[in-house]
């Protein structure tokens, strides 16, 4: 929670490009919108916020150089490709006696 905040986004060279997929949690958004506007933080992609949908109180939503996506990343073609083919694998290797991708 809060990796990406104001000491960490000092150490990141000027104009640096941010992305996150990952979780909204894991920037500090105040932090990152005010390293948007300085130019720290040249331009960011985000699919993910603390609360979502954005309210017009979030920081970023008014952040320049900032591009928001609705929490779908994972939503492209082959992702989602991807994703099939791994649940057929994991039914076929299951049925066949030799489970994968196992979780004890």
């Amino acid at each position: 929670t809060g990796l990406i905040n104001k000491d960490t986004i000092a150490k990141m060279k000027d104009g640096v490009l941010f992305i996150n997929t990952s979780r909204g949690g894991l920037i500090v958004e105040q932090d990152v919108a005010d390293a948007l506007r300085s130019g720290k933080i040249a331009g960011a992609g985000i699919d993910a916020l603390i609360r979502e949908p954005i309210t017009f109180e979030n920081p970023l939503f008014t952040a320049p150089n900032l591009l928001l996506t609705p929490h779908f990343g994972w939503a492209p073609f082959e992702a989602r490709q991807r994703l099939l083919q791994i649940a057929e694998d994991n039914l076929r290797c299951f049925l066949e006696g030799k489970p994968i991708n196992v979780v004890n």
